[in-house]
């Protein structure tokens, strides 16, 4: 079958980590849009879409915000499966019919996240398992209809709703993407100390396997092509009597 064609809705504000973190965990032909400028794709001619976390707020009112909204609530219409991370996760939520909230704190370093539900997203990955994460918004209420899949104390760390997955963590992160991103953060000069102490390559090693999300979303994202395109070819073979 041929490389796989994903959309990448990418709205860090044109930070360079995440254009190469994406790229090196997506094994697919990448089409990347700069969703802070109000940037979406023309058409709706790809396998699948991923969108990116953010510093910015599902919940405010930016201009940029209405087209991607737009566009992700049109193409997940038109079944193309989706994966969000972090402010992605709680943007499909958002479009979905879900709420997102700010949690009143902040969650940030090396974090232990359970799984609640068996999904193909996780396959590979422990129960329990430990992954970055940074975010004090949160899915507050699930969409109708969508199943949870993983969880801390902070809040929900992933969901399924049909073809549309999230998770809130961070599996594309190394270990340069998170020094920075905690260095940019107003935390006290102890919590700082702390976090950038918990980031080491035993840490970075242990969350590597929740990367396993991106193959497995990907493999999700082969098996719907193939069938969407077996029922095409039934439905055309059907016309043709």
């Amino acid at each position: 079958m041929d490389q796989l064609r994903v959309a990448v809705l990418n709205a860090a504000h044109r930070d360079e980590n995440t254009t190469r973190n994406f790229r090196r965990e997506l094994d697919a032909s990448l089409a990347e849009f700069d969703a802070t400028d109000g940037t979406v794709p023309d058409d709706f001619d790809y396998d699948g879409a991923v969108v990116t976390g953010s510093r910015s707020s599902v919940y405010w009112d930016d201009d940029w915000m209405a087209p991607v909204k737009k566009w992700v609530g049109d193409a997940i219409d038109r079944g193309i499966p989706f994966l969000g991370v972090c402010w992605g996760h709680q943007l499909l939520a958002d479009v979905l019919g879900g709420t997102v909230a700010d949690m009143g704190a902040y969650e940030v370093g090396y974090s232990e996240i359970e799984q609640t539900a068996d999904s193909r997203l996780f396959d590979g990955i422990d129960d329990t398992f430990t992954a970055f994460t940074s975010h004090s918004d949160a899915v507050a209420a699930l969409p109708s209809g969508a199943e949870p899949l993983a969880e801390n104390d902070y809040s929900n760390h992933g969901f399924r709703k049909d073809r549309v997955f999230g998770v809130q963590f961070h599996p594309e992160y190394d270990m340069r993407t998170a020094r920075e991103l905690v260095h940019r953060k107003e935390l006290s000069d102890e919590r700082l100390e702390s976090i950038l102490g918990e980031i080491t390559e035993a840490n970075y090693r242990e969350a590597c396997e929740a990367k396993l999300v991106f193959d497995n979303f990907l493999e999700f994202v082969r098996n719907v092509k193939r069938v969407d395109t077996a029922a095409d070819a039934s439905a055309s073979v059907g016309r043709s009597d």
